[in-house]
């Protein structure tokens, strides 16, 4: 996922904390700031360290960059994301990640259009 894509900063993730709605289910905590002014939504990931060593927290970091980049079109552009993955991620495959997180972003009504996946 390119830079521009990214939530990087921590100023950054702070602001989306304090002035975005907060959406959730029992695998995802999904915040979401309306930017004016922005071309593409930019996505924030984090993934603590109770949830398993480097290697699944990085695992899960891949799932979600990889369902935003398969529903790039269906996204809110116009907004920043930033998305806490809780426990039950971890034992989690990609296609119980997707429909996880399809579930809570329909939730938040940012999910514009859902690609036909079967």
């Amino acid at each position: 996922m390119k830079k521009e894509y990214r939530v990087k900063k921590e100023k950054e993730f702070q602001n989306v904390f304090k002035k975005g709605k907060s959406t959730a289910n029992r695998q995802f905590v999904v915040y979401v700031l309306h930017k004016e002014n922005q071309d593409h939504f930019r996505i924030g990931l984090s993934v603590s360290k109770k949830i398993g060593n480097a290697v699944a927290r990085n695992r899960i970091k891949r799932l979600i960059r990889q369902f935003f980049l398969e529903h790039e079109i269906g996204v809110a552009q116009d907004k920043d994301y930033v998305i806490i993955a809780r426990k039950p991620v971890a034992e989690m495959d990609f296609n119980q990640v997707t429909s996880s997180l399809e579930h809570v972003l329909k939730r938040a009504n940012v999910l514009i259009k859902l690609h036909n996946r079967r």
